[in-house]
């Protein structure tokens, strides 16, 4: 995992202090990364503009590493979208499932287009042990 990265969109993030994607998302925050808050369900997030979903995100804006923190279910569809809107063929951003999150069809899919993939890990965690 290359932590040079510097922009992380946090599929699932929500504006509740106590939940894990808080707290990850607020971590990297912290440490100067670029946060993009992507959930239908909150304009932003610590003054940020958040997203509905990943296509709603500008192309301008390359992503280096897409977080995720919904059900195991709803990772193909986010993969998916990642590969629908983003231009990449210049840039691949890593998909990172967080803690308890596992889908082997997405991971089949996101590796055959070029992408890294973490299943099952906190992005925080493993930030921390480098």
């Amino acid at each position: 995992m290359n932590f040079q990265t510097k922009t992380i969109a946090v599929i699932g993030l929500s504006d509740k202090i106590d939940r894990p994607s808080f707290k990850v998302a607020k971590y990297f925050l912290d440490l100067g990364y670029k946060i993009i808050p992507v959930n239908p369900n909150i304009e932003n997030w610590l003054g940020i503009k958040a997203y509905a979903d990943i296509k709603s995100i500008p192309k301008e804006i390359e992503i280096d590493i897409v977080d995720i923190f919904r059900k195991p279910e709803e990772v193909l569809e986010i993969v998916k979208e990642v590969l629908q809107s983003r231009n990449i063929k210049d840039h691949k951003p890593i998909i990172w499932m967080q803690e308890e999150i596992i889908n082997e069809e997405a991971k089949k899919l996101a590796e055959e287009n070029g992408m890294e993939v973490t299943m099952g890990l906190c992005l925080m965690k493993e930030h921390q042990k480098k």
